[in-house]
């Protein structure tokens, strides 16, 4: 392998390779990146097993070849090349040789053999903008249980409901769902992918503006565009029937101030204690919308907000990080609030704004 590339062009891409190199003891080759040169391009492929991505380079291509280094080692050496020029790259008896007018440097190289193919998905496909993927994603990923325990809520549920990709995620005692209006999508039963592989998806799709193509069958979803191809495997079970948990109809409404709320969550936060309860009295006769915390330690604390309230009167406790975690995805410069009952969950979303619901449990006083 020989080729001359900019160095502006490999040096995000190796960036972006390296995260997704598997840190293994047992499987060394995981810890490496595999440079393959050939035709007009530099191609840079990683993996874990769990997620996979080759991305594409180009490059004047002297000669073609293949070389596998690692990862964590050819990052560092490119965070630290600071010249806006030309780089050579070349593979010598396995190792590889970079070059710049000021640096020479040896890489030495692993049996490239043995690094694992990435799988070309076979299946159902549909293309959609990057940002609108993002954008599903992000509005609910936070909500995924973290545990593995239950591997179909440890995800991001994704499938089609008419003209509407929806995105959900669920630990349990809090849920997101948010729909993203896209035409002549397939039908899609549905397709849990990963909570572990999520932030890796998204730190790839960040920059991006066009389109991505989503292929998956039963095994592995992939997004793919003109420069990068991403794998991902997705997890064989089934999600939760959530929508049998929706409340249908509320008996107390609320609209607040998103940036009212967010102030007095966060002051309640200080006197919140280990459990991060919050409580909240709303009495509509009154025009009370009351938040209060209290720590046996610190203090006690409690804010009253504007809020049109309809409805009856409403007393129980949250989790206030659950709530605040939501803000991200409201789009609104106000929330609306139902509330059905003391043991139902509490239902908030953007006032004018239906593509996103969320879901908390509450919590016992």
């Amino acid at each position: 392998m020989k080729l001359e590339c900019k160095i502006e062009e490999i040096k995000n891409k190796i960036l972006q390779v390296e995260k997704i190199t598997g840190k293994n003891l047992t499987l060394p080759i995981l810890n490496s990146i595999l440079l393959i040169a050939s035709l007009k391009s530099l191609k840079l492929r990683s993996t874990n097993l769990s997620l996979g991505i080759e991305v594409e380079i180009p490059a004047k291509i002297e000669k073609e070849g293949i070389v596998a280094v690692s990862g964590s080692v050819l990052n560092g050496i490119f965070s630290n090349v600071f010249q806006n020029e030309n780089i050579y790259l070349e593979s010598v008896d396995g190792n590889l040789l970079i070059q710049t007018k000021k640096s020479k440097i040896k890489l030495k190289g692993q049996p490239h053999e043995d690094f694992p193919t990435i799988p070309k998905v076979v299946g159902t496909s549909f293309e959609i903008e990057s940002k609108k993927l993002i954008e599903g994603i992000k509005s609910v990923y936070y909500s995924s249980s973290v545990s593995d325990i239950k591997p179909e809520i440890s995800s991001v549920f994704i499938y089609t409901n008419e003209d509407n990709l929806v995105f959900v995620s669920t630990d349990s005692f809090r849920l997101s769902e948010k729909k993203i209006k896209i035409k002549g999508l397939p039908e899609i039963a549905g397709i849990l992918i990963p909570f572990k592989n999520i932030s890796e998806i998204l730190r790839v799709f960040g920059e991006s503006t066009s389109i991505i193509k989503v292929c998956f069958n039963k095994n592995q979803i992939s997004f793919s565009s003109d420069d990068f191809y991403l794998t991902s495997r997705v997890i064989d079970g089934v999600f939760p029937d959530y929508r049998q948990i929706i409340p249908k109809t509320s008996g107390t409404n609320a609209i607040v101030l998103k940036q009212d709320l967010l102030n007095a969550l966060k002051l309640s936060n200080i006197f919140s204690g280990k459990f991060n309860q919050v409580n909240l009295v709303i009495k509509p006769k009154e025009k009370i919308f009351e938040l209060s915390s209290s720590n046996n330690d610190i203090g006690e604390n409690k804010t009253y907000l504007d809020a049109a309230i309809t409805g009856e009167n409403v007393e129980l406790g949250f989790n206030y990080k659950y709530f605040l975690d939501c803000f991200q995805s409201i789009i609104t410069d106000s929330i609306s609030i139902k509330f059905f009952g003391p043991s139902n969950p509490i239902v908030v979303s953007s006032v004018g704004d239906t593509s996103f619901l969320y879901l908390i449990m509450p919590m016992n006083r």
